[in-house]
């Protein structure tokens, strides 16, 4: 087995996993909170367009664009977590949306060439092993003048409500995992010129990086659910006993207070919007 067989399968475990649980767990919490994105994606869906949304999660964006682009369209969602799958298909079935979803790595999965008029996606595109090869798959799915529509995340430095929570549990939980920021993860994307590279590699053209800076909130009573399910923190404090979960619980708190407003908690999302053209 090749070593990039053995991450994409380690991903995959991961995400339809614990990882995939606790997401599927706080999805109320994250809808809120990454709501105004989901305009800035569905923006130019046409009636009877045909979307991808790339590492869909639960479905939020995919359902976006499904409202709009109506019962001639065809929007299809693709994450390969099977917890997300599942949960993205009973919000749509809720919904009342005729989205379709589809549990594959999105990197290798055969999509039928030339099917859509729009690829999309938020913050599902930074996980991939192979960024040139995942790349190529999805503008071989586009049919040719299709567009490339990606929310991705910038550095860290400019997202420190991303990283508060491990920042500050980590003398409690020395086994937090470290970051890499080349390595596939929430922060793969945040230089402009890896995102360009990439994408010009694969065969995308037209390629516009803009700075997107966008206000997110949740209410304050959800801010525990978001640090004990959510990111590294997330995945680990199951783990730990009660007495270390509590301490972490009353050390995160206090590492947040900062971000808290009266009875919300807001912050920045500093982003990177991307465009291209198969």
């Amino acid at each position: 087995m090749t070593a990039e067989r053995r991450d994409a399968q380690a991903l995959k475990a991961l995400w339809s996993g614990v990882a995939g649980r606790n997401w599927v767990a706080a999805q109320d919490v994250l809808d809120e909170l990454f709501r105004p994105f989901e305009p800035l994606l569905a923006e130019p869906v046409g009636l009877g367009a045909r979307v991808l949304d790339v590492g869909c999660g639960t479905g939020a964006t995919t359902v976006a664009a499904a409202r709009r682009a109506g019962a001639e369209g065809d929007c299809v969602g693709v994450d390969i977590a099977e917890p997300m799958i599942e949960a993205a298909r009973a919000r749509a079935e809720r919904e009342g949306v005729p989205a379709r979803f589809v549990q594959a790595d999105a990197a290798t999965h055969a999509f039928a060439p030339g099917g859509f008029d729009l690829v999309v996606s938020r913050f599902g595109v930074m996980f991939f092993e192979d960024f040139t090869g995942a790349f190529t798959n999805l503008r071989r799915a586009a049919r040719p003048g299709a567009g490339l529509r990606l929310i991705v995340w910038r550095g860290p430095e400019e997202n420190p409500f991303m990283t508060t929570a491990e920042r500050a549990a980590a003398p409690l939980l020395p086994d937090l995992p470290s970051r890499d920021p080349d390595a596939p993860g929430q922060f793969a994307f945040a230089r402009e010129d890896r995102v360009r590279g990439i994408l010009d590699a694969s065969g995308w053209t037209d390629v516009a990086v803009e700075p997107l800076d966008v206000a997110c909130a949740m209410p304050e009573r959800q801010l525990e659910r978001y640090f004990t399910l959510l990111g590294p923190v997330g995945r680990v404090l199951h783990e730990v006993d009660e007495r270390t979960r509590a301490q972490v619980v009353e050390t995160l708190h206090t590492a947040f207070a900062p971000y808290v407003r009266e009875s919300e908690v807001g912050f920045t999302a500093a982003c990177w919007l991307v465009r291209a053209s198969a």
